[in-house]
């Protein structure tokens, strides 16, 4: 197997487990705490990594491409509160469908705005997603 199938379906397996965990916290919890909580140990741990793999972060700040991560930071702040918020106040079956449209949506960006090739097969399993997450969050 290719090594970044194997960290796919890592991360998959990982992720996974991430919606199921918040719902349990967030009984007690405020949602936005959560968000600072764990992602205050993402933090750390990947910082931790970085040092390990001495990769220098001070040549990167002024990197051309420093503000697409930055613009990426913003949204992916947004994306968390509000999908922790949402997690908080509703059923995680219904919630996580409804995040995972996000597949679609990157799916569609990437072949309008990066050219990527479109074939019928893709087309299908990007209308059979909708089908399926507009089916999981009734």
């Amino acid at each position: 197997m290719r090594r970044y199938l194997e960290l796919s379906v890592l991360a998959c397996l990982a992720y996974s487990l991430v919606a199921p965990l918040l719902s349990i916290a967030m009984t007690d919890l405020p949602s936005s705490l959560a968000v600072f909580l764990s992602n205050s140990v993402m933090f750390v741990t990947v910082g931790l990594v970085v040092r390990y793999r001495g990769h220098p972060v001070r040549p990167y700040l002024h990197h051309p491409r420093t503000p697409y991560i930055l613009a990426m930071g913003v949204l992916l702040t947004i994306g968390l509160l509000t999908y922790y918020r949402a997690l908080a106040l509703g059923p995680v079956s219904i919630v996580v469908p409804i995040y995972g449209l996000f597949i679609v949506v990157s799916s569609l960006i990437g072949i309008v705005a990066f050219d990527e090739t479109v074939t019928p097969r893709k087309l299908a399993a990007i209308a059979l997603s909708v089908v399926a997450i507009a089916l999981m969050s009734v």
